[in-house]
């Protein structure tokens, strides 16, 4: 009874590495195994419900400390920052890279993006990369959330931002995506003209626009959606992907939310303030759709931002050192709410180590079904690797949050990896290295100094052997080689920003 009860629990920890487990063993542990999942999923639900809706809203390049939630005096952001009250505040929450194209890669497929050769960002034409064109974006056979939650009997939306890939086996509705309205690159002007946008909605170019401002319009297509799922008969759960680009560059604001603003002397960040007014009451609008619509309780929502702040649009990264970009806290560190009404408790905070790649565990087993296994190896990854990778780490990087987040388990211990623009780093326990191509290598303790000011490298030369030998076996894991990089020219930035960002004041 005693080996039942503990492999029962491993399944609602981490139903991912379950999955791995049970995909090569015996037919009757595979049978059992499953079995055990899908009662740990449905006593996750409220009252053994259906599975409800899901909700992922995604800010981009929003620093740590610019939400009331987190510490900003000057911003307002009353309805992320009720929406933070109506659930739990995670406070030690990572992504999986500190550029936008990996990490959306990462929170997207469930998987570290190095282990598929997502490492850099897609910030170029086609024409400038010496890469095979079929590889630049998230590689064909690499399942999405809405690839797995489709099969599940979910209807699918995206709204907003994509950054995956523009190229044929890459549109969001090629991905799994019932419903696209939004852009396929990384940035877009936010007062969108009929003839100059690089807007679309189902492959069709955008001429008109229910707001004049996009982070509005980006709202207005997500409520509409959600309505219309409402009214269908077929009765599905849905779940929509709300990938706003708020508040990323360009830096452009509406004249009335600049007014909202005038006590900020500083004409960057009052831009952003705007910007960042404009993404609350975006987010503000869908609660209140959902709200009206009585789906509020049966909606499970996630919200964070794809990496820390950006040096250019003068966000605040709070107590945390260093930018987007860099490897310290500031470039892969995140504030994340989750909220489920009945399900998840009000009020609450938690300061264990997530990732976004636990959205892919946490939302199949609200779900109550299992994950979709691994496609086969690609001819451009090692198989032997494949094999070294899926053993060691399994098939999928998460583990299923929903434990936690209810106050049913306590966070266990956590061990990350990153690797970008001649930056690595690993994140075990309390400890973290930072290794960089041009400065010797250092570690800190970002539970006890979150602004990473206090090198424990010379002072504690064994861990940093420990963590060393984990970052190289990680390493050494990778299926394949990076399948493109960015310009050296983002290295020496790296470089750079990784001396030239201590914590400083939120400016004024």
């Amino acid at each position: 009874m005693q080996v039942v009860f503990e492999f029962k629990f491993h399944s609602v920890d981490k139903p991912c590495e379950l999955f791995n487990r049970v995909r090569y063993g015996s037919g009757r542990f595979y049978f059992v195994a499953v079995m055990l999942f899908l009662l740990d999923a449905v006593a996750m639900s409220p009252a053994n419900a259906a599975a409800p809706n899901i909700l992922l809203v995604l800010a981009d390049d929003m620093g740590y400390g610019d939400l009331g939630c987190t510490g900003s005096q000057s911003l307002k952001t009353d309805r992320i920052d009720a929406l933070a009250k109506s659930g739990v505040l995670c406070s030690r929450a990572y992504v999986a890279s500190s550029v936008c194209s990996p990490s959306r890669a990462g929170l997207i497929t469930g998987r570290d993006p190095r282990r598929f050769g997502y490492q850099a960002n897609l910030n170029m034409g086609s024409a400038n990369y010496g890469a095979r064109v079929d590889l630049l974006g998230l590689p064909p056979g690499e399942h999405t959330l809405a690839d797995h939650l489709g099969a599940a009997g979910y209807s699918t939306a995206l709204v907003g931002k994509w950054h995956l890939g523009m190229g044929v086996g890459f549109h969001p509705q090629e991905r799994g995506f019932d419903y696209f309205c939004g852009m396929l690159g990384g940035g877009h002007a936010y007062f969108p003209k009929a003839g100059t946008n690089k807007l679309e909605r189902n492959g069709v170019p955008l001429t008109q626009f229910s707001s004049p401002y996009l982070t509005d319009f980006f709202t207005d297509e997500a409520t509409g959606w959600i309505g219309k799922q409402d009214q269908a008969d077929d009765d599905k759960p849905w779940f929509m992907f709300l990938s706003y680009n708020a508040p990323h560059g360009p830096l452009q604001a509406t004249e009335e939310d600049l007014a909202a603003f005038s006590h900020i002397k500083e004409r960057k960040r009052r831009t952003y303030a705007a910007m960042m007014l404009a993404l609350d009451r975006g987010v503000g609008r869908v609660l209140d759709c959902l709200d009206e619509l009585g789906e509020r309780e049966n909606t499970l929502i996630c919200f964070f931002s794809d990496n820390g702040g950006a040096t250019g649009n003068a966000s605040w990264n709070g107590e945390l050192s260093g930018v987007k970009g860099t490897l310290r806290e500031g470039g892969v560190r995140i504030p994340m709410i989750w909220s489920w009404p009945e399900t998840i408790p009000a009020e609450q905070t938690h300061d264990g180590v997530l990732s976004s790649l636990d959205l892919l565990p946490t939302f199949m087993s609200a779900a109550g079904e299992m994950p979709l296994p691994l496609g086969p190896v690609r001819s451009h990854e090692d198989k032997n690797n494949r094999r070294k990778a899926v053993a060691l780490y399994g098939q999928y990087d998460g583990e299923n949050l929903l434990p936690q987040l209810s106050g049913k388990q306590a966070a266990p211990r956590r061990t990350l990896f990153w690797r970008l623009q001649g930056q690595v780093a690993i994140l075990d326990g309390p400890d973290k290295l930072i290794s960089l191509s041009h400065r010797a290598p250092q570690v800190f303790r970002p539970t006890e100094d979150a602004g990473e000011q206090q090198d424990r490298f010379d002072s504690d030369r064994t861990r940093a052997d420990e963590l060393f030998q984990l970052l190289g076996k990680w390493q050494a894991s990778l299926a394949t080689v990076p399948l493109w990089g960015s310009s050296p020219y983002w290295s020496s930035q790296s470089a750079k920003q990784h001396d030239n960002y201590p914590p400083r004041d939120e400016p004024e």
